[in-house]
């Protein structure tokens, strides 16, 4: 019976292999998940592969394009080069009517720029002041802000306007610059972040070292907030630099103009003045730029922001 007993053991026990490893069912222990299909990982890098040639190709052809002379717009292959003349061509451009290209490019540079960051700095304390602050209508407030996110930013130009009239502040520099420092969305994700991020204790210890509101929030706080302090300064550098609907309104003078207006005014007189059309390109060319320099500069604050919060 006792032979019997310890066959049926046995019998019930795991396999063990070699390495002294149960295996469940005499079947090879694997540490692997199940493997993707073939299919689906094709089917993965095709739909990829379409969307990067979907957003690629444009600027391919604007770089083409931007390489040659206007005679050789419609005469050669749109997608290749001809005669590479894109350094003159920017050199013509620059020259343009004593470089007034350059003056849109730096009017772009200052509104996106300091915009972008007087609006981070604005929307960080909001943010931060709705998260850690406890007082009568945060709520309220907080529910308005959501509110000023779903409204587009074309139904406010015309009321901007009219206000912006009565104090004769239209055909200004403010005119375009006030209106970009506000973000909404920035305030939304600033609290979102500061609950996640900026821990109470922490602020309770900054303010029983003796320091101040003010302080602990330049010292401590906005420290743990950097990486959606990037998010919210790469959001709105991009919406100013690509705002035109507001300095559409809002501006008279040349002077004035971002580059995006100012290659609209170009595009609008092409068919009066035919060389403005490769000024057009050139210069749509060189304002995308500054875009793509912010962009790989903050990456990496951005990617270090958003694999620190999949963690947390």
């Amino acid at each position: 019976m006792s032979t019997a007993i310890g066959s049926d053991a046995t019998s019930a026990s795991p396999a063990v292999n070699p390495k002294g490893e149960a295996r469940s069912g005499g079947a090879p222990a694997s540490g692997r998940g199940p493997r993707e299909s073939l299919l689906s990982r094709g089917g993965a890098m095709l739909v990829m592969a379409i969307f990067t040639l979907y957003f690629l190709v444009p600027i391919w052809w604007l770089l083409v394009a931007s390489s040659k002379d206007r005679g050789q717009l419609f005469s050669t292959n749109p997608l290749w080069f001809a005669d590479f003349k894109l350094f003159e061509n920017i050199a013509n451009l620059f020259a343009y009517r004593d470089g007034v290209y350059l003056k849109w490019l730096l009017n772009s540079l200052l509104y996106a720029g300091l915009g972008a960051v007087v609006a981070t700095l604005l929307a960080s304390m909001c943010g931060y002041a709705l998260a850690k602050y406890r007082f009568p209508g945060r709520e309220t407030i907080f529910n308005v802000v959501l509110g000023g996110v779903l409204v587009p930013a074309t139904a406010l130009a015309l009321p901007l306007f009219l206000l912006f009239s009565r104090v004769q502040l239209t055909d200004t520099f403010w005119a375009v610059f006030l209106p970009s420092v506000v973000s909404p969305f920035g305030v939304y994700l600033s609290r979102v972040f500061a609950e996640a991020s900026v821990p109470d204790e922490l602020l309770e210890a900054s303010r029983l070292d003796g320091a101040g509101e003010l302080r602990t929030f330049f010292t401590v706080s906005i420290r743990l907030m950097f990486p959606a302090l990037v998010t919210v300064f790469l959001f709105q550098f991009v919406t100013i630099w690509n705002n035109f609907f507001l300095p559409l309104i809002m501006l008279r003078s040349e002077e004035l103009f971002p580059v995006t207006y100012g290659l609209y005014a170009w595009n609008s007189t092409i068919n009066q003045f035919p060389e403005l059309r490769t000024f057009v390109l050139v210069g749509s060319l060189l304002s995308i730029i500054p875009l793509i320099i912010t962009f790989l500069l903050l990456q990496r604050y951005w990617r270090t922001g958003l694999g620190s919060g999949s963690l947390k």
